[in-house]
């Protein structure tokens, strides 16, 4: 098959969870012999033309000189690149600054799109953003010939809000089986002796609210908050925690490696994901055998069943950090690594794709 992927910023990832997908995805199935091109912004670090295997396609991306604007065009660059390729499938990750041009897919491709999150409802949007994002979302599933859910969630809402079906195939991830102490002392922790949260630095991840809760705990055990802090939110929240020696900004961290053992070492694990599939990051917690307490909604709920801790304001928090002790919630960690094995293992959510792309094909959708 000849398979190209848009809507990410390119790989390898240096960004974020799409990215992480595209690299999964794309070499496995290179791997496998299909022709599979990504296309990356020209402004990513990587700038060779294949990558194990896959080729690159770098167009240009304007964010850089005009702010989120530029997103729009980059994606209308990739969508005008796909018009002279002849790809058998072209799968958009997200929708937010693709769809307007959707019009323009080539129409001898089969389009498949992964719906991600509720974008509309992410609350570092404004109002007419919001909006936007809300006619966004209608025109990608008019448009697109195969929709992907990532979560149960996604799924029901994509069937009641638009009476389309979709195909139910989540994130996913390997088991971490290597952990390595030497390598988290780059980070001046003990282990089993800090708590940590990995995120974008944006309102609707919660970040606040957990923060506030480790600022009422009183403990004075380290704090990691992972994520890119060089934006206006960023900024904010270092000033507004500057004060609490137990909260530290790492900046963000896209080493696997590193990624994995700060988890695996960790006492209590925060994901305070609100709008969303079944997000990356909560996957790869499961699979470092972390000690879980999650943002108390549908999608969280659905990964997580009762094998974690949730909350809902600081002060849930300021009581899980204070009580919770990884080694008597064993039965969490070894039910979720479970959850990792049977459903979310990355060998099995690409062998999903992989029969949805050979479907889609049969059927000529």
């Amino acid at each position: 098959m000849k398979i190209a992927i848009i809507g990410t910023r390119g790989i390898p990832n240096h960004y974020g969870g799409f990215e992480q997908f595209a690299e999964y995805l794309s070499v496995e199935l290179a791997e496998q012999e299909h022709q599979i091109t990504v296309y990356n912004s020209h402004q990513h670090p990587f700038q060779g033309k294949t990558y194990k295997g896959v080729d690159i396609v770098h167009c240009f991306d304007p964010e850089y000189l005009i702010g989120t604007a530029g997103q729009f065009i980059y994606d209308l660059n990739c969508i005008l690149d796909t018009r002279k390729k002849k790809f058998d499938i072209v799968l958009q990750l997200g929708y937010t600054s693709s769809s307007v041009w959707s019009k323009l897919f080539p129409r001898k491709s089969i389009i498949i799109t992964n719906m991600d999150g509720l974008e509309w409802k992410r609350t570092k949007y404004s109002k007419y953003v919001q909006r936007f994002l809300l006619y966004a979302e209608k025109f990608a599933i008019k448009n697109s010939d195969c929709l992907v859910a990532d979560s149960l969630g996604i799924q029901n809402y994509i069937k009641e809000k638009y009476q389309k079906d979709s195909v139910f195939i989540p994130y996913g991830a390997d088991v971490f089986t290597e952990p390595n102490i030497e390598i988290i002392k780059k980070y001046n922790v003990q282990p089993y002796n800090y708590n940590m949260l990995i995120a974008r630095l944006e309102p609707e991840n919660s970040i606040e609210i957990i923060l506030d809760g480790i600022v009422a705990s009183g403990l004075s055990m380290p704090f990691l908050v992972v994520g890119n802090h060089t934006s206006k939110y960023g900024h904010y929240l270092k000033e507004k925690y500057k004060l609490s020696n137990s909260i530290i900004f790492t900046g963000g961290i896209y080493d696997m490696v590193e990624i994995n053992n700060l988890r695996y070492f960790s006492t209590i694990y925060f994901h305070g994901h609100t709008v969303g599939g079944t997000n990356p990051s909560l996957l790869e917690a499961m699979s470092s055998s972390c000690l879980i307490c999650a943002h108390n909604n549908i999608f969280n709920r659905s990964v997580l069943g009762n094998d974690a801790f949730y909350f809902e304001n600081s002060e849930d928090v300021a009581q899980v950090i204070s009580k919770a002790d990884k080694r008597s919630y064993s039965s969490f960690l070894t039910a979720n690594l479970l959850k990792i094995q049977e459903k979310y293992l990355w060998k099995i959510i690409i062998n999903s794709y992989l029969q949805l792309f050979n479907q889609s094909l049969l059927k000529g959708i």
